[in-house]
């Protein structure tokens, strides 16, 4: 019989580079965890040595928001003064591009109190530039007409006001619904005006709320009625 040759041993498999590089990357994270811990036992032992750094650390952080606080209320404070003591003059209207007469009208209903007050005139806005919510819970809508040239510029008229009389209550859920104007307003607009329950705010009456510190409900007549008690009800 011929004998056969004895069977060739296959060489060990190395192992792959994937699983190479599986295992380095093992190792690093064992060793990065075995650090975070030797450092935040570090850090720990060195803070209940000197215990009396964490109490002076948490006095000054208390003292300083302390401090914050307090001049955070002192400017809170300062800023509602000075909302209180806004004035306007006509001339100062006039002079005003019609988006900063929206901002002023804002910036009145806010001094009078209506916290909520806010500009939103613009592309779109369907006949209110400026919202607000006064203390006794009515909801005033009002479109804002500024005229460059004071009372010499176009009056308002009755298509204006057919304008906000079709959005102010029906879209933007109104209780007041006030036309501004630095100008006039015409006779038929009034007529208009007065059948529909719209409120009128006219140059005359525009310079004594702008100058003035009453709110602009104690100069309007025939208000509905409040929402809510409030003091000054």
């Amino acid at each position: 019989m011929t004998r056969r040759p004895p069977a060739r041993r296959r060489p060990a498999r190395r192992p792959s580079r994937h699983r190479q590089q599986q295992e380095t990357q093992l190792v690093g994270l064992l060793l990065a965890a075995a650090v975070a811990i030797w450092l935040v036992a570090t850090v720990v032992n060195w803070l209940l040595a000197h215990w009396w750094l964490l109490l002076a650390a948490a006095i000054l952080a208390v003292l300083g928001g302390i401090g914050w606080w307090q001049h955070r209320a002192r400017r809170e404070q300062w800023e509602r003064v000075q909302a209180r003591a806004l004035r306007y003059g006509l001339a100062q209207l006039d002079a005003l591009s019609h988006q900063q007469f929206e901002y002023a009208v804002r910036d009145l209903m806010n001094r009078d109190g209506c916290a909520d007050a806010v500009q939103v005139g613009g592309q779109g806005d369907l006949g209110a530039d400026v919202k607000a919510t006064d203390p006794l819970g009515r909801r005033w809508v009002i479109q804002c007409k500024h005229r460059r040239h004071g009372e010499r510029g176009t009056a308002v008229g009755t298509p204006e006001l057919q304008v906000l009389n079709g959005t102010g209550r029906p879209v933007h859920k109104g209780d007041v619904v006030v036309m501004v104007t630095n100008g006039r307003i015409t006779q038929p607009g009034r007529v208009f005006a007065r059948q529909q329950r719209l409120h009128l705010v006219d140059r005359q009456l525009l310079g004594s709320w702008a100058a003035g510190s009453r709110p602009l409900w104690e100069l309007l007549p025939a208000l509905p009625p409040p929402r809510k008690p409030s003091q000054l009800s």
